[in-house]
């Protein structure tokens, strides 16, 4: 009972913390995958010609402008268009300036709502269960899921209708269903997991398929959950082909095929080339862009992956884990705009974050009580970093050489936060952060008490081999 209780309390926490801030709808990546929503609902095509100057992210096939990304979130945005066209009685004008804006901003929030919020509190409850399958420790898979939903980027990116934190989502909806799947049921989630992360971004794939690859061997002696898993990955998928037959009257036209204005896109595969170890490296470590500036505490991931895959018992997931997120950085470093333009952290790598959680849960079950206040500081170092990128901006530029300089010194100090408060109920801005706090808090204070976070013990190892 208590175990469902924090279950529903941490899903509460971290849907309350995604959906309470916000980021601009005028973003290019947010306005163009709104705008082709917008189109869908409104005018029963995707056609974005009329909002093209308001963005510089848009393809062009022949005379008209469209989407330039896989269509995942943009049809995940639908509901939320439609929800808000029906209750408000508006429709789009790109013409009405602040009122438009405001029009674009309520759907924007409405989409996170009921898309990545709700994906993010899922994958966090799926990593408590996860780490408590892999260590016997509740307080372990705690940690490890307040490390991956509040202690990185993957917050501020939930406040968005970007693809990256719906896709480190699914990895570990995937991974926690590979792991638990007895029957079909479980395993036809993880396929439509694993299929639906591409229809979102056609380079999780990649990472995807390590995944794939892990739970082809762990059910090799199981067919029947190998076709199970194949159901869901073709269901995953069946909306990107009615897309495209809906758009472009063919089942497998890419929209990257017509971008606009990104001359690198021609190069490689969609702008994959090789991956590059010194722009790893900076995705990693440097100050522009790297992980570990915007999410410290992931750094406790590594020791706690090899640990990993150090036991027999846990090797399997250990691996997967880490190719996985091993293949999310290359793809990146690989990518000819490798920096995300405007952004925060290394936002086409967080695919990996959810991975490299896992490795938390390893890491804090072995711990005694210094070791524990030790990683709890850096939790709560990473989770004060994340309030401030997510509660003010997401979307450094990339030409500051500090990410969090920028974070702090144009925004945050400035008293720039965005949140339901400040948009909708004419708060101050600061008053949004408060009431999140006075939320988020007791909350927090009540799952650290009721998990026991602070309490040692052995290490408790009852994952069941397949």
């Amino acid at each position: 009972m208590q175990r469902r209780s924090i279950s529903i309390a941490l899903a509460v926490l971290v849907w309350f913390s995604c959906a309470w801030f916000g980021s601009w709808e005028l973003n290019p990546n947010n306005a163009t995958r709104l705008f082709a929503a917008i189109s869908l609902v409104e005018q029963g095509d995707a056609t974005i010609d009329e909002f093209a100057p308001l963005t510089i992210d848009k393809a062009q096939f022949g005379g008209h402008f469209y989407l330039d990304k896989a269509p995942g979130m943009t049809l995940m945005a639908v509901p939320a268009v439609w929800l808000a066209d029906a209750v408000t009685g508006e429709r789009a004008d790109p013409a009405a300036g602040p009122a438009f804006e405001r029009y674009l901003r309520l759907r924007l929030r409405v989409a996170v709502a009921i898309g990545p919020a709700v994906l993010t509190a899922l994958a966090a409850v799926a990593l408590l269960h996860l780490g408590l399958a892999l260590t016997g420790s509740l307080g372990a898979g705690l940690f490890a899921a307040l490390g991956f939903a509040l202690g990185s980027p993957i917050w501020g990116w939930s406040t968005t209708i970007f693809g990256h934190a719906a896709v480190a989502a699914l990895f570990v909806i995937a991974l926690w269903a590979i792991l638990r799947a007895e029957g079909a049921g479980l395993a036809t989630l993880a396929g439509l997991a694993l299929g639906w992360a591409v229809v979102i971004e056609y380079q999780a794939v990649l990472a995807g398929a390590v995944l794939a690859l892990f739970a082809l061997w762990r059910w090799r002696r199981r067919p029947a959950l190998i076709a199970g898993a194949a159901v869901g990955g073709v269901v995953g998928l069946l909306p990107l082909i009615g897309y495209n037959l809906l758009v472009f009257g063919e089942p497998f036209r890419v929209g990257y095929a017509g971008v606009v204005g990104f001359e690198g896109m021609q190069r490689g595969l969609f702008g994959l080339t090789a991956p590059s170890l010194p722009v790893a490296w900076e995705l990693l470590f440097g100050m522009r862009r790297g992980l570990l500036w915007v999410a410290p505490v992931m750094v406790l991931a590594v020791p706690g992956l090899a640990d990993l895959i150090a036991e027999r018992r846990t090797r399997g997931p250990g691996l997967a884990a880490m190719g996985a997120a091993l293949v999310a950085l290359l793809v990146n470093a690989a990518y000819v705009y490798w920096d995300g333009g405007n952004a925060t952290g290394p936002r086409h790598a967080l695919p990996m974050a959810g991975m490299l959680a896992v490795g938390l849960a390893a890491f804090w079950a072995p711990l005694g009580v210094r070791g524990r206040w030790f990683a709890g500081a850096m939790l709560a170092i990473s989770v004060a970093v994340n309030l401030m990128i997510a509660g003010s901006d997401i979307f450094a530029p990339p030409f500051d050489p500090s990410q969090l300089g920028w974070v702090w010194r144009e925004h945050f100090t400035k008293g720039h936060v965005t949140s339901i408060a400040s948009d909708w109920w004419g708060w101050p801005a600061w008053t949004g952060l408060a009431v999140w706090v006075a939320v988020a808090l007791p909350l927090l204070a009540w799952l650290v008490w009721a998990a026991r976070l602070r309490v040692g013990g052995p290490r408790v190892r009852i994952l069941q081999s397949a």
